[in-house]
């Protein structure tokens, strides 16, 4: 079996699978002290510096195996979560809306950085390194915009579920709330059943079918 072919995928998607995961929970880490939390400030977890955020298994061990098992197809991961005592915010249910919505924020920044990166690469004259970066950059738009569809499922502890706790009244919030202990039990019935794939993939490709639309590209 030639393996180079996997080798190349994984050493291309690294860089944007690192850096997605990483700015995410930056992202959160910083509008929480933005809003008056500064746990994660105080554990040294506002930073670009991705070993400050690695996760073995899941920004290194799962995505890997998962560009091997399924040729590239999808790619999936997650770093250490960023510390957040809502209750240190300012206004917890209100601000926790922020908080939450900032790693799919970072994700969708991301994503159209890389779609510029594209753009960039396409139109400059060719060169040695024309390929990978496309490859690269198709890759970083594709992972970002997983990542920020994901998150945005409402299902407690992704971040989705904490913005529909902010939104909802009080007692309802309340009781929504109470689903996070089986959240990821959840997700991984609904990851095994396909069913999440049938809703991430469509809104991927949509949301990747504007950006590039957007940027004149195909």
């Amino acid at each position: 079996m030639d393996l180079s072919p996997i080798i190349q995928t994984v050493a291309l998607l690294a860089i944007p699978m690192i850096f997605a995961i990483t700015l995410h929970e930056a992202a959160h880490g910083y509008v929480a002290k933005y809003f008056g939390d500064y746990t994660a400030y105080q554990a040294g977890r506002i930073s670009l510096n991705p070993i400050n955020h690695i996760d073995p298994i899941g920004t290194v061990l799962i995505p890997v195996a998962l560009v091997v098992f399924t040729a590239g197809q999808f790619v999936f991961g997650w770093a250490k979560p960023v510390p957040v005592n809502f209750g240190n915010l300012r206004d917890p249910k209100r601000d926790m809306l922020w908080v939450a919505a900032a790693g799919p924020g970072a994700n969708l920044f991301m994503a159209l950085s890389w779609a510029l990166i594209l753009k960039l690469v396409i139109v400059l004259p060719a060169n040695y390194f024309s390929y990978p970066l496309q490859q690269m950059a198709k890759g970083g738009v594709v992972i970002n915009l997983v990542l920020m569809v994901l998150n945005l499922i409402p299902i407690p502890p992704l971040d989705g579920g904490r913005i529909a706790v902010s939104l909802l009244p009080h007692r309802l919030a309340y009781r929504f709330a109470m689903i996070e202990p089986y959240g990821l039990i959840i997700i991984v019935v609904l990851l095994a059943t396909r069913a999440l794939g049938a809703v991430i993939w469509p809104l991927v490709a949509l949301c990747r079918n504007v950006i590039y639309a957007l940027l004149g590209l195909s």
